[in-house]
């Protein structure tokens, strides 16, 4: 049997647990607060980007692993005698980590197949469960690849900020588009699109635009017959466990993970977003 490395970046939404157990090589991105740079899960924790940033958020900023440290990784592989390399992404629409990877995997002549997930989080993470479950059936490489590069055109995600503050210091949204929509009390409800995070609706009143997400999982549950779903959050846990207690008594049968919204997201939407992803089964 082949032996096989699986790469991603700290974008992944796995658990350290998860990571640790199934030796999986995780590329820290890193976010900027206050001139100061912190890699995730090495310099600091996810919940503790967001006790910065509730303090420190105007001109955060976040920075992408260095082309070199594909390089050592890719080296390092390939001196372990991994006879393959499966790496899954952040979105390449918001990041450069997908192509440096695929940049240094050449230079190496390492033979990794680098996939990009078109998105990040909880449905990044998901897609290298899967990956992991088929090889731990017995299915080959190029059939694990095959089923994984399919995985990104089924998953979901929707983010609805907590404010737009965040947003336009990042650049999402000018600063005449903040000012609109403060004044009219608009929310914007952010989904990713093909890669893209763009705005999936603009709904008056923050209750109403949380209604809004609901209406969206109620109708992806029942479109989908989704088991699993999650709610990622920056830095509000308690408002993800009322969350997750709402959802759960209207969909019995679904299972819902809570987990940290990973920074390099929550960096430009701001502490206090609230995020729902989820993975539709592949049709047979």
């Amino acid at each position: 049997m082949n032996k096989i490395a699986w790469i991603t970046d700290s974008t992944c939404g796995l658990s350290e647990e998860y990571i640790k157990r199934h030796n999986i090589h995780v590329l820290p991105m890193g976010v900027i607060i206050n001139d100061k740079l912190y890699r995730e899960n090495i310099d600091i924790t996810k919940d503790g980007v967001y006790e910065l940033l509730k303090e420190h958020g105007e001109g955060a900023k976040t920075s992408q692993p260095g082309y070199g440290e594909f390089v050592e990784l890719y080296e390092k592989l390939k001196e372990e005698d991994y006879d393959y390399g499966i790496a899954i992404h952040a979105s390449s629409e918001l990041t450069g980590t997908f192509q440096s990877s695929i940049t240094a995997s050449q230079m190496v002549e390492f033979p990794v197949e680098v996939i990009d997930s078109r998105i990040g989080d909880y449905s990044l993470g998901k897609m290298i469960e899967k990956g992991l479950e088929l090889q731990e059936q017995g299915y080959s490489y190029e059939d694990i690849v095959t089923e994984v590069k399919a995985l990104p055109e089924l998953a979901e995600m929707y983010l609805l900020p907590e404010s737009l503050e965040q947003l336009k210091r990042s650049g999402r949204v000018s600063t005449t588009q903040t000012v609109f929509a403060n004044l009219m009390q608009i929310n914007l409800i952010l989904k990713f699109d093909d890669g893209k995070v763009v705005v999936s609706e603009k709904v008056r009143i923050k209750k109403r635009a949380k209604r809004k997400v609901f209406q969206i999982i109620d109708e992806a549950i029942a479109k989908h017959q989704l088991k699993e779903l999650c709610i990622s959050h920056a830095g509000v846990k308690e408002q993800a466990y009322k969350w997750k207690e709402e959802l759960e008594k209207v969909h019995q049968q679904i299972k819902v993970k809570i987990q940290t919204l990973v920074p390099v997201a929550g960096v430009h939407t701001g502490h206090g977003t609230m995020s729902v992803a989820w993975l539709k089964e592949k049709k047979k």
